[in-house]
């Protein structure tokens, strides 16, 4: 497959309503279907369960009254699979468990929230997709009149839909292009460490002034958050000595990394005050 040999093809803007591109990759088809058998299974053995509580709970029932119970029992398992899907995407994860333990979820394709008009059109196209072809098979199989024609019309309609997201190039359901969805990859990203609650005892040596801390924005408050993390002992002595320069300040060259983490801490909350009075310095250039 191409998108296999070029993940970066996979990769899409998805601007949201305030104007921010966050750029999501597209889950591929592989993907999709691994997460769908896992909630297949899932969907399964809750069936199953249920199924053998409900035989020992009537086992002395006769045919004719246990009639009632399987229709009962048709719709239960009609419900089951479609709230399953539509109660978990519509969740704050956008993912059902199968989902969620691939590592995807749903989007809406315009950039705003997804909406449950939008999770109710994917997930019942999906019934129409490929659990009622299925479903009239299993019936007509298990009444004794399935015929040869009717299965093999079942199986290419269930087969033509399963496949169609590997003939687009975004790998979209029927379902996702009513809905106006797609479905990207949302990977575990582990919380990096805060560098503002960095303790370091030699930090609490400098203090400093407004104009000290006006001197400098968010453009450089993110580029010395990155000389921080990277932990460069060199390159920490050249922002020191720039930002001891800019500001009227001495800095012993064994103190920089106190240095820019103090200044660092204070400069971010610093920042941090003037936006929520509606002021925001984007760099050291703005006024």
């Amino acid at each position: 497959m191409a998108t296999a040999r070029n993940p970066a093809a996979l990769v899409r803007p998805l601007v949201t309503p305030e104007g921010v591109d966050l750029r999501v990759k597209l889950a591929d088809a592989g993907t999709r279907a691994s997460a769908f058998l896992l909630d297949v299974m899932i969907i399964v053995v809750a069936a199953v369960v249920v199924s053998l509580v409900a035989i020992f709970g009537l086992g002395g029932l006769g045919a004719q009254q246990a009639e009632p119970l399987f229709i009962v029992w048709l719709i239960f398992i009609f419900l089951l699979r479609n709230v399953y899907f539509i109660a978990f995407e519509a969740g704050r994860r956008a993912a059902t468990p199968g989902k969620r333990m691939i590592g995807i979820r749903v989007a809406s394709r315009s950039g705003a929230g997804l909406t449950l008009d939008q999770v109710i059109a994917r997930n019942l196209m999906r019934e129409i997709e490929v659990f009622l072809p299925l479903s009239i098979m299993a019936a007509r199989g298990g009444a004794g009149v399935a015929d040869t024609l009717s299965t093999i019309f079942g199986l290419v309609w269930a087969l033509l839909f399963s496949l169609f997201p590997l003939f687009n190039r975004d790998r979209l359901r029927i379902g996702d292009l009513l809905a106006g969805t797609w479905v990207v990859e949302a990977p575990k990203v582990a919380l990096v460490e805060d560098l503002s609650l960095r303790k370091e005892p030699v930090a609490t040596r400098f203090q400093f002034s407004a104009a000290q801390l006006d001197a400098y924005g968010i453009a450089e408050l993110h580029k010395l958050e990155e000389v921080l993390r990277r932990d460069d002992y060199f390159a920490m002595k050249a922002v020191a000595e720039t930002i001891g320069r800019k500001i009227g300040a001495r800095i012993e060259p064994i103190d920089s990394k106190a240095f820019l983490t103090a200044y660092y801490g204070e400069l971010r909350a610093h920042l941090e005050r003037k936006l929520l009075l509606g002021n925001r310095k984007a760099d050291k250039y703005a006024r």
